[in-house]
């Protein structure tokens, strides 16, 4: 039996508050020592080594330098030295050069609203000086010498000593934050911060054209960064960040002079939809300033997340020009951020421009090629074009011999796997309509000769025409149907040919050229209720999964929604007349296209569909607006495996029941009722194993009865498809027949 001491349940911390004793009278206010405020101003001001970089840089830019100099050691812990070619410092400044708050730049708080220079505070020496050595060696144009000087705290260490020079400033600093132990501890990954210094010189180098930049490893023969004078913007950016991203920009402009509004002006580069990288890049400078605008970057990211597919991440470059007075520099103690007058008018003139560019940027689209590993079923395909050429016709009639004898009777059961499966349910359609009065409607709905009189729809539907496969062409018109393989693949027979069919690819590109022949004469699918377009692209756009980051990630979706909602209500016209896709004022979409009759595609994916008609469809050019939209069409209505997993099967095993083992005991089981995995045996989800089933043979029936029968009618080929995996030949009965001949 266990003991239980009264004293010992009582809470420790609580008896030890209890026995200390309570101040009589509130702390004293003291005045700190100079030396600890400057001390944590330097802290402040000088975060970390790339901030002291940003300061002496922006110093050289205000000297008007042509050349500024960066090496590095250690990430900047070690050694940061900053060499220029500018004016240089005079002899009788340098006592004061390193206290706080002297400065060239201003004398008066009202110099602040006509401020032109980078610095402006006079606490970025000063501070470098409080946490690490510092040591300037100056010349000034016509001294026959410099001057050499070191500083500890904000004062000289000893007088200046005339030295050897060559023209402007070299400033030094050594074993940054030695007296900082828990900030040196935390900046101990000199890779990381170094980066971040190329980084910063790369954004100087971009909008600083007219100044040769350089930046290096101490000990290192090569630079990480070296720009030399330019004058073209778009030649720095080649130089810093490469021939692949400057090829892929836009220059973009744009300026108001309405005092009313705003007073402003921005040029710059975006990058198209070429640009592909992992995460965005901002390079933003104001009125000189190096900034960062938090609200511009989210504008942008939403017009890019809401016009490009899969949200690609841009690189912009701009600088924006405002009266002094506009913009208030003296917001944040390292001066990374500024307030302006009227930011909201200006960001959104910027992301209209911004969009607008863009929308037009769609008109060309490269893509680079990528060579794929080959998949299980390029073992078994074919060896060239020819295997698929028909035979030359006009022949005699000859006797077939017995090893090239085929079953053609497709309506024999005996020529399809099904006779060898186990049956399935039906299809709601094979319960209303026979066979043959499928193949009839279809054969009736044939395509309408008087195809609307557009040039670009007719240049489209002449591709097709002059680039189909003739031997898939023969294929595809004299196959029989014998059963699906998988999920995706279905078998043909083809003379004394076995073909696995990509069933997937197949109906994709049926659907998409049925679009263009049937194309202003669609019969319509009425929706039993509208669905809103902002709910079903929040249901992509939330599928498509951005960026997981709560509440920002959803205001996010919510704008790129919006945006896109206002673009398809935009072209509700067009979309009703050519495609039969109803859109009413209201943003529901109420009908859709009849592209092949008696089917229906998958609602499931209706906000996929949607969401592809906001973000990849070009709208400025007809006949790229009129192929994406019929390319996004074909993939909406193409043949895909239901959502639910197949539940015959390992598939079955989702449906299976999960119960915590802590409801055995009520229920009256015992733990080898489950599986390892906590399956229930023998428990099913009957309701939805049921919905399932009735999907997968919906499926089955449509493509035997509606997709083959469609493509013998009204298909295609195109010469793709006899390379890509579409069509793969996996038996030959001549062959075959060799092998069994030998048993």
């Amino acid at each position: 039996m266990e003991t239980h001491c009264g004293e010992c349940d009582a809470d420790p911390l609580a008896m030890e508050t209890e026995e200390e004793p309570r101040p009589k009278e509130p702390p004293r206010i003291h005045r700190l020592d100079e030396s600890v405020v400057n001390r944590i101003a330097a802290g402040e001001v000088i975060q970390r080594p790339v901030s002291a970089v940003k300061e002496l840089v922006e110093n050289s830019i205000d000297a008007h330098s042509t050349s500024i100099s960066v090496v590095v050691k250690d990430g900047g812990l070690k050694l940061i030295q900053v060499s220029d070619d500018g004016h240089g410092i005079r002899y009788e400044d340098l006592p004061i050069l390193c206290e706080r708050h002297t400065t060239s730049k201003l004398s008066t708080f009202e110099d602040l609203q006509s401020i032109k220079s980078m610095g402006f505070r006079g606490e970025a020496l000063a501070s470098m000086t409080y946490v690490g050595h510092v040591t300037v060696t100056t010349i000034t144009k016509g001294e026959l010498h410099g001057y050499r000087v070191s500083y500890r705290d904000g004062v000289m260490e000893h007088e200046p000593k005339a030295c050897a020079a060559v023209k402007g400033t070299q400033i030094m600093v050594e074993n940054l934050f030695y007296n900082m132990i828990a900030r040196r501890k935390t900046l101990q990954n000199s890779s990381d911060d170094y980066s971040k210094i190329v980084d910063l010189l790369s954004r100087f180098a971009v909008h600083h054209i007219h100044v040769g930049f350089s930046c290096r490893k101490h000990g290192a023969s090569r630079a990480d960064v070296h720009t030399v004078a330019t004058s073209s913007r778009l030649d720095a950016i080649r130089s810093v960040y490469g021939v692949s991203v400057a090829r892929s920009l836009i220059k973009i402009e744009i300026s108001d002079n309405n005092p009313s509004t705003s007073v402003f002006k921005m040029d710059g580069f975006i990058s198209d939809s070429n640009y592909v990288a992992k995460k965005i890049t901002m390079v933003l400078f104001i009125n000189d300033r190096l900034v960062e605008c938090t609200t511009l970057k989210r504008a942008i990211e939403i017009v890019y997340a809401a016009t490009l597919p899969k949200a690609s991440k841009p690189f912009i470059y701009m600088s924006v020009v405002l009266p002094p007075e506009h913009v208030d520099v003296n917001v944040h103690p390292t001066k990374r951020e500024v307030s302006l007058l009227n930011q909201e008018v200006i960001i959104e003139k910027i992301q209209s421009l911004v969009e607008s560019k863009l929308r037009n940027s769609n008109e060309a689209r490269t893509f680079q090629e990528q060579k794929v590993e080959p998949s299980p079923y390029d073992k078994m395909a074919l060896d060239k074009e020819s295997n698929f050429s028909p035979p030359p016709s006009g022949s005699k009639s000859q006797k077939v011999p017995v090893h090239k004898m085929v079953r053609t009777d497709s309506s024999d059961p005996a020529g399809r796997l099904h006779a060898y499966l186990q049956a399935k349910p039906c299809g709601p359609l094979e319960k209303n309509h026979s066979l043959a009065a499928v193949r009839s409607s279809v054969r009736q709905r044939r395509n309408p000769k008087e195809t609307a009189d557009i040039t670009s729809v007719q240049e489209l539907i002449e591709e097709i025409d002059c680039n189909y496969h003739s031997g898939l062409l023969d294929v595809v018109r004299h196959c029989t149907y014998i059963g699906m393989a998988d999920d995706d693949f279905a078998l043909l027979q083809h003379d004394t040919h076995l073909y696995l069919v990509n069933v997937v690819n197949l109906s994709k590109e049926l659907m998409y050229q049925q679009v263009l022949r049937r194309f202003a004469h669609f019969n319509a699918i009425q929706l039993s209720e509208p669905a809103p377009l902002s709910e079903l692209l929040m249901l992509a756009l939330k599928e498509e999964n951005l960026d997981p980051e709560g509440h920002e990630n959803n205001d996010l979706i919510e704008k790129i929604a919006e945006m896109n909602t206002e673009l398809l209500k935009q072209k509700t016209e067009m979309l009703e007349e050519y495609f039969c896709i109803h859109i009413d004022k209201h943003g529901n979409l109420s009908r859709l296209p009849v592209i092949l009759d008696q089917y229906t595609p998958d609602i499931d994916r209706l906000p996929e569909f949607v969401l592809c008609l906001g973000n990849d469809v070009d709208w400025e050019d007809e006949k790229n607006c009129f192929q994406s939209v019929s390319a996004a069409l074909g993939n909406f209505y193409a043949m895909h495996p239901p959502m639910l997993p197949n539940p015959s099967g390992d598939g079955l095993q989702f449906y299976k029941k999960r119960k915590p083992l802590g409801n055995l005991e009520d229920e009256g089981k015992t733990s080898d009722d489950i599986g390892d995995d906590g399956l229930m045996e023998n428990e099913i989800e009957h309701e939805l194993l049921s919905e399932a089933e009735t999907a997968w043979a919906q499926r089955e029936w449509s493509i035997q009865h509606v997709l083959f029968p469609s493509i013998r009618l009204f298909f295609k080929p195109p010469t793709s498809m006899a390379s890509n995996g579409t069509f793969v030949r996996v038996a030959s009965l001549e062959k075959l027949y060799k092998i069994f001949e030998r048993c």
